[in-house]
């Protein structure tokens, strides 16, 4: 299994097959079929082909501030897109992460008003990641279905939200809650802090994946989860661990929305969960689990973006952008369903 030992609670080093073939000389052929056959190929090759084909046909798409803008049009869905991602690898589903994201949002604006914009913050940390324990707990210990758990939690969320704000919204003033919407000028264009934070998420969390035992248990449950038990995995652990961590990430996306949007609004993100789960889709991840990764998601979360971007300014209806959306996504699906049935075979 080369770095992966399913066995072990450590991530060891490669087999002597690895060192033998790291030290064997390189071969063009070989080297560019490893490319292809890698994961994140496919929708890298498609988010250039977006970007080369929008930047053809329209005049603004290649500008830096318009590139600078899609990254920060990202960034909200795409760190809500990483934590489904995470859950998606165990194969399960959140269908709750947009609402969660909300009323951790709505938690933090409502506070803020009159009280610590920092112990603001934590308060909505701690909320979102209480439901994503929540969450955890009724798969990984009840056995529920995730569908149906974060089903029943997305309404409970949303109607909790509603309930606590009374529908209103509340508008952000704090300098600290709206900072991730901020950064450097590079260029003559400003670089958010929150794509930084976007980025870097997304890198720590694919170290977590790719070099910890815990990643490999990851994969391992989203794999096989009966195979991974009798291998030693404790699975209930991992399930919940994984559902509380996203339950962290969605409170970062809820930081980033204040500072995209500096309004916390109960009505919010309604499509939240779905786009997340289109990005991470798209992204190459396998709804099956056990295949995929958090880099994949983040060209997802772009390809959507600039497929949005990139029609609204060739003058395309917004129908149809939901339709190329929709059809992008049945066909990483199928390509994906054509994946396995290959590796069965």
């Amino acid at each position: 299994m080369g770095s992966r030992a399913l066995l072990g609670t450590e991530v060891t080093g490669p087999s002597a097959p690895d060192v033998a073939a790291l030290e064997a000389p390189l071969h063009p052929r070989r080297d560019l079929r490893g490319l292809v056959a890698h994961q994140i190929f496919g929708p890298l090759l498609a988010l250039v082909v977006a970007v080369v084909v929008f930047s053809l046909t329209t005049t603004t798409f290649f500008n830096p501030d318009n590139l600078a803008l899609i990254a920060q049009q990202s960034v909200v869905v795409g760190t809500l897109a990483l934590g489904q991602t995470l859950i998606i690898l165990t194969s399960g589903i959140d269908l709750a992460n947009g609402a969660i994201m909300v009323l951790g949002s709505v938690v933090i604006g409502k506070m803020a008003v009159g009280h610590d914009p920092v112990l603001a913050a934590m308060l909505g940390v701690l909320v979102c990641l209480a439901l994503g324990a929540v969450n955890g707990a009724l798969v990984s210990w009840l056995k529920l279905p995730p569908f149906i758990v974060t089903l029943g939690v997305m309404s409970v969320v949303m109607a909790a939200a509603r309930l606590y704000t009374n529908s209103q919204s509340y508008p952000i003033t704090s300098g600290f809650l709206t900072a991730l919407n901020d950064g450097p000028v590079i260029g003559g264009v400003t670089i958010t802090y929150g794509v930084m934070l976007w980025i870097g998420l997304t890198a720590l969390l694919g170290y977590a994946l790719t070099q910890t035992s815990w990643g490999v248990r990851v994969y391992a449950v989203g794999d096989n989860p009966r195979s991974a038990e009798l291998a030693g995995i404790k699975v209930r652990r991992v399930l919940l661990s994984v559902y509380v961590v996203a339950g962290l990430v969605y409170a970062l996306a809820a930081w980033q929305a204040l500072g995209r949007t500096p309004t916390a609004d109960p009505s919010g993100y309604v499509n939240g969960n779905l786009d997340s789960i289109t990005a991470v889709v798209i992204g190459g991840t396998s709804l099956f689990g056990g295949r995929g990764g958090v880099v994949g998601t983040l060209i997802g979360a772009l390809i959507v973006t600039v497929l949005q971007n990139g029609l609204t300014q060739a003058g395309i209806d917004s129908l149809y952008q939901q339709v190329a959306t929709g059809v992008l996504v049945i066909v990483a699906v199928g390509v994906d369903r054509l994946v396995r049935r290959r590796q069965v075979r």
